[in-house]
């Protein structure tokens, strides 16, 4: 092709002699840059001012981070009640806060020593986040609200509650959603601003209550023993019941059978398992009684 131009006239020799003094200035040029000695060292510089910018972020970081776990712990230990779980809870979210808002400073910085100019892409963060809080409210809804779940304390992880439809263990509080983990094992991804009411069965104790049906033949006051004798060691067995459950008499009437109502205090969330330890430790008396019957009239 070069022979053909030739040629025809479309290049001139001349061209082609000038390339190797071309190729030198710019070996030159490139061999200068390489061994500018003020540019290595500003480079340099820099490096080394970015090392420590990341050394001292880091620093900060676990300095937060420790008065954090300092903090809570102080609250833990006060007189004051508090709930350990929203104490992890609250930890974890301000731990996260403020890795995300060191990290975004240092990256600031570190683009400043570029010599990177942070106006015009703080201007575009100012548009683009204005335009994300009138395109996003949901999103900005969900933000909010879930700052008020943890700071208000309405629910923490570990609770059980129930918001609307949803009823579980909550797994995580998020920034944006909520994870609910249900009764039979399904999980809930909840947007923090669909919680508008909250029932925590977590925040105090719970109360278990046990209707026993008896036969009108029996006598209240032989029912009435018979249930005490069974419950008497119940708190020892079962350290979630908090104090020895009540009998509180006869609770319906009816020709055929009454009803008995036993109440117990129990830990939070422990009442469906006392309830059932109610019943089975009354029936294992019954039993016992009727195999102590059967054994006399036999």
């Amino acid at each position: 092709m070069i022979g053909f131009g030739y040629l025809s006239g479309d290049t001139d020799p001349g061209n082609l002699s000038d390339l190797p003094k071309e190729a030198k200035e710019v070996k030159d040029k490139f061999w200068g840059w390489f061994t500018n000695e003020d540019m290595w060292m500003n480079v340099l510089s820099s490096g080394i001012r970015v090392i420590i910018i990341f050394i001292l972020t880091r620093i900060v970081i676990r300095v937060v981070y420790k008065m954090i776990d300092q903090f809570l712990g102080r609250e833990e230990k006060s007189r004051v009640q508090v709930n350990v779980r929203r104490a992890a809870t609250l930890g974890g979210l301000l731990k996260n806060v403020t890795s995300v808002t060191c990290n975004f400073v240092m990256l600031l910085i570190i683009l400043s020593e570029l010599d990177f100019d942070l106006g015009p892409l703080l201007a575009s963060a100012g548009v683009l986040g204005l335009a994300i809080g009138f395109g996003a409210q949901s999103l900005v809804k969900d933000v909010i609200t879930g700052f008020f779940i943890i700071f208000e304390d309405q629910f923490a992880v570990g609770d059980v509650i129930k918001s609307g439809e949803y009823r579980g263990t909550v797994e995580m509080i998020g920034i944006r959603t909520s994870r609910i983990r249900g009764l039979n094992g399904e999980i809930y991804i909840v947007p923090n601003g669909m919680i508008t009411s909250v029932t925590n069965y977590s925040l105090s104790n719970s109360i278990a209550i046990v209707d026993l049906p008896v036969k009108n033949d029996q006598q209240v006051k032989d029912t009435v023993a018979l249930i005490q004798s069974a419950l008497s060691d119940i708190q020892e067995r079962r350290p979630e019941v908090n104090r020895t459950p009540d009998v509180l008499g006869v609770q319906t009437l009816n020709t055929s059978e009454y009803t008995v109502r036993i109440v117990a205090e129990c830990n939070p969330n422990a009442r469906e398992d006392v309830e059932r330890q109610i019943f089975t430790d009354i029936k294992q008396a019954l039993e016992a009684q009727q195999a102590l019957k059967e054994q006399a009239e036999g």
